[in-house]
Formats: structure tokens, C-alpha cells, sequence
């Protein structure tokens, strides 16, 4: 039998600046750094942020790595369409796509890291949107 998990605990993300990663994180997604673990952020390890509820963390490795994952974030309808209008309010670039059972948002940030803002709630998101 396999162990249960709980979700995802954080995600590793490549940037070339520490600094201007957390202010796009920080000004886009409402990021900021989570100041327990600063011990972490010295060469080679990571810089770690969360958003405001404190359930998702990204940890910020500074790197030449190409970046090669998606970190897809969930979130209501109605949060879905807040999402959209505000990553349009900073000039990010989307693809919205209907996936008949979800809805979901792609974009990049600056270093080229993909990430996708996805819904379950389709109904909602269909309304507005079609």
C-alpha cells in the first residue's frame, strides 16, 4: 500500500535573481518570503516564499537551470476570473484554455518558469467567459 500524502509541500523554482524574484512573486501573486527558513537562503540553498494563507511555497533556487516544470495552482471560479483580470492588470500574457472539465490559465514569469491557475468550478468560469 502506498503512504498518503498531503498535497504539495513546495515546488523548486530556478530564477536568476533572488531579488527580482521576489518582487515579481511578491507583486504578482502576493509571494513574500517566509522569514523562519531565511536560514536557508545562502548560496546554494533556497529562498523560501508562500502566499498569504501560508498553504503554498515555492522555494527559489538561484540558477542558469532551465526551467522544465509547471506549478499549476487551484482555485475557485470566481477566484479563476479575479486571477484573470489581475494578471491582465500587470500585462501577463495567457492562454486561457476550456478542458471541458476545468478551466486553466497559463502563463510565465520572467525567468521562463510555467505556471497554470486552474478551476473545477467550470459553470462559473463558462458564463463569463463564452
Amino acid at each position: 500500500m502506498t503512504p498518503a500524502l498531503r498535497g504539495i509541500d513546495h515546488v523548486h523554482v530556478y530564477v536568476s535573481s533572488w531579488q527580482e524574484a521576489e518582487e515579481w512573486y511578491k507583486k504578482v501573486l502576493g509571494f513574500t518570503r517566509v522569514e523562519g527558513l531565511m536560514v536557508w537562503a545562502v548560496k546554494g540553498g533556497p529562498l523560501m516564499l508562500e502566499n498569504p494563507e501560508g498553504n503554498v511555497h515555492l522555494a527559489l533556487f538561484e540558477s542558469d537551470q532551465s526551467p522544465t516544470t509547471t506549478i499549476a495552482f487551484g482555485t475557485s471560479g470566481q477566484e479563476f476570473l479575479a486571477w484573470k483580470a489581475h494578471l491582465e492588470s500587470h500585462s501577463i500574457e495567457l492562454r486561457v484554455a476550456d478542458h471541458q472539465l476545468a478551466w486553466s490559465m497559463y502563463f510565465s514569469d520572467p525567468f521562463g518558469n510555467y505556471h497554470e491557475i486552474t478551476t473545477y468550478d467550470c459553470d462559473i468560469v463558462s458564463r463569463q467567459l463564452t
